[in-house]
Order: structure tokens, then C-alpha cells, then sequence
């Protein structure tokens, strides 16, 4: 299996002199589902954020998807970010629309038929067990179909990579097992790559390989 993601003695320095991440090394294999664990503050954040190019390097390579990201232009991050969907903790739903314009607001960004449309959203709404819940607003949503609403929009643009941020972190206990139980069988459907951030390591043995940062360095890479 080809490396989709790599990382090559990546370090990364605000200008507030704090050093997030130091000479970080990481190989996450097209079809994995990793785990990526550590406190607040050990430097998950700086990953997240490298990995969509909202920030640079200080030094280092990465990769991304085939991507070069050292040499990628600011501009055209956005070819990148095409190919990556995120869940992210606090769901990022739009209030004024129900579920199915939420996940279709997607494709109409990329300028996809309506005939795709209509095709793809109804099938991963229906995928998430959201079927009956496709015309609601956020608003009218539990905490966990709120997830997976933000889940079925990761999964409409069919992205090889999917960047899960703490996605159980305002859930409860159940519907946390839930939700990964869900991240896990769609990641395995679609044979996507699947890297998950999270503080919570009770979770992480669902993955196939948990990376463990520490300071803003790799302590473990358990699985490998």
C-alpha cells in the first residue's frame, strides 16, 4: 500500500517563539485507520492543520494525498482540501439548512451535477441512518445525529482521506461508540483513510494503529 500520508522531520515554530511540533516523522498508509492521541497542548492541532495547509512547515516535507504540500502554493490548497473530508467535534453544521442541504452544500461547492446530486446525498444520509431526519435542521437534531450528519458530509465527496477532530468529544458515552462504530464500517466500505485526533485513549482501540504525541513529539507508533 502507497503512503498517503508522510511526514519527513516536520517541525513547526509560531512566531510566538512556542514550538508545536519537532522533527515529527509519520507514514499513514492508504487505508488505514490510525489513532493520533495526546493531551491538550502535545501538538494535534498543528497536525490537523498542516495536513489541510492552513499553516506551513518551519522545516521538513509532507505529502498529503499525492500532494506535495511543501511546494504547493496557498492558492491551490483548495485542490487539496477537495480531497480530504473532516468531522470535526463541534459538528460545523450550517444552522439555516436541514440535513440534506448541509451534505449536498458540498458538491454544489465543486460544481457537481444536480444529477449526482440527487443520487449521492439521499444514499449517505441513508448510509448514516439519517433517512428520516433528512429535511431537519440542526437545531432539531440530538448530539449524535448531529455527528452524523457532519459525518455524511465528510463521506459525499467520496475523499480519500478523512481527518476525524475529536469527534466524540461532546457526546455521550453511548452514542460516542456509536458514531466511531460508524466512522469505522464506513471507512472500511469505502476503503478510506481514516485519521482520527483525540486526547481520549479508551477510544483508540478501535484503531488499526494508534500515534501518540507528546510535546510536539512521536513517543509511540504502536501497530506498526
Amino acid at each position: 500500500m502507497q503512503n498517503l500520508v508522510e511526514l519527513r522531520n516536520v517541525s513547526v515554530t509560531y512566531s510566538n517563539g512556542v514550538d508545536a511540533l519537532n522533527d515529527v516523522s509519520i507514514k499513514i498508509k492508504d487505508g488505514e485507520f490510525v489513532f493520533v492521541v495526546g493531551k491538550s497542548g502535545a501538538g494535534k492541532s498543528t497536525f490537523i492543520r498542516l495536513l489541510l495547509k492552513e499553516i506551513e512547515p518551519t522545516k521538513g516535507r509532507l505529502q498529503v494525498n499525492g500532494f506535495n504540500l511543501t511546494k504547493m502554493k496557498k492558492r491551490n490548497a483548495y485542490r487539496l482540501r477537495r480531497t480530504i473530508g473532516c468531522v470535526f467535534q463541534d459538528f460545523k453544521l450550517i444552522e439555516s439548512m436541514n440535513v440534506y442541504d448541509n451534505v449536498a452544500f458540498v458538491l454544489r461547492c465543486i460544481d457537481a451535477s444536480n444529477k449526482y446530486i440527487r443520487n449521492r446525498v439521499p444514499y449517505v444520509i441513508d448510509l448514516v441512518g439519517l433517512k428520516d431526519k433528512a429535511y431537519c435542521k440542526p437545531s432539531e437534531l440530538s448530539g449524535g445525529e448531529k455527528q452524523r450528519a457532519a459525518i455524511a458530509r465528510a463521506l459525499v465527496n467520496d475523499p480519500q482521506l478523512i481527518i476525524a477532530d475529536e469527534p466524540t468529544g461532546n457526546l455521550d458515552s453511548k452514542t460516542s461508540q456509536d458514531v466511531l462504530g460508524l466512522l469505522k464500517i464506513t471507512s472500511q466500505k469505502f476503503s478510506q483513510t481514516m485519521v482520527m485526533i483525540t486526547h481520549n485513549e479508551e477510544i483508540a482501540q478501535l484503531a488499526d494503529r494508534i500515534i501518540r504525541i507528546e510535546d510536539g513529539r512521536i513517543v509511540t507508533r504502536s501497530g506498526e
